[in-house]
Parts: structure tokens; sequence; C-alpha cells
């Protein structure tokens, strides 16, 4: 028997859809998980570049939120042997689908924008 609930049930339930919510929260909340996860989208990224995509944002929490997102499994991390050493970074399978919410908050933001200024 399945454990999972579908995602019409899931709809249905007040409490499993705030759930979800929650789920979802938990691995992208945070000033720079979805800035990281946008500068991916465009395929394998060396640390440096996603530095100077992001922007403003420390090597220190940089590798703190790439280990983050790594954990939940929307990044992965590419180790190459040469020398120097070469690292990468793509969007796992997991992390490429939340294109669909951020293309989602772009809308909403852009739609928002509209609605709030003159």
């Amino acid at each position: 028997m399945n454990e999972f609930l579908s995602v019409l049930e899931v709809k249905k339930c007040p409490k499993q859809f705030v759930l979800a919510i929650n789920d979802t929260l938990n691995v992208i909340s945070g000033k720079w998980k979805l800035p990281i996860i946008a500068s991916l989208l465009y395929g394998k990224t060396r640390f440096k570049d996603i530095q100077e995509n992001v922007g403003k944002i420390t090597p220190r929490m940089l590798s703190k939120e790439l280990k983050e997102l790594e954990l939940n499994g929307v990044v992965k991390r590419t180790v190459y042997d040469s020398t120097p050493v070469r690292i990468e970074y793509t969007l796992t399978t997991s992390g490429e689908s939340i294109v669909k919410v951020l293309d989602a908050m772009v809308d909403w933001g852009v739609e928002h924008r509209s609605t709030v200024l003159p």
C-alpha cells in the first residue's frame, strides 16, 4: 500500500496542504536558496560563477547553502579529477522541476507589482 497521498488528496485536506507547503519551504526557504537555484537553471556552474550571479553572498554562506541543497537532493556536486581540482554544480531532476515554482513566482511578482505600483 502506498503511504503517500496523491497531490489531489493533499489539496483536498487543509492539514496535508499546509504540511506540503512546509516541506517545500524547508528545502527552498532563506534569502539565498532560490537565487542559487535560479543561477543553476542555466546548466553546470562553478562556485565562483554562482557567487557572481547571486551577488553579495559570502563564500561561506554559499558553501553552506549549496551543501543544504545537495543534502535535500536539489543540487548535485561533481568533483573532476584534474589539476587544479574542478568542481561543478548542477540541478538534479528534482531541482530542475522547481522551475515551475519559479515561473509561477515570476508571473505573480510581475502581476502584483503592476497592481501595487502606480
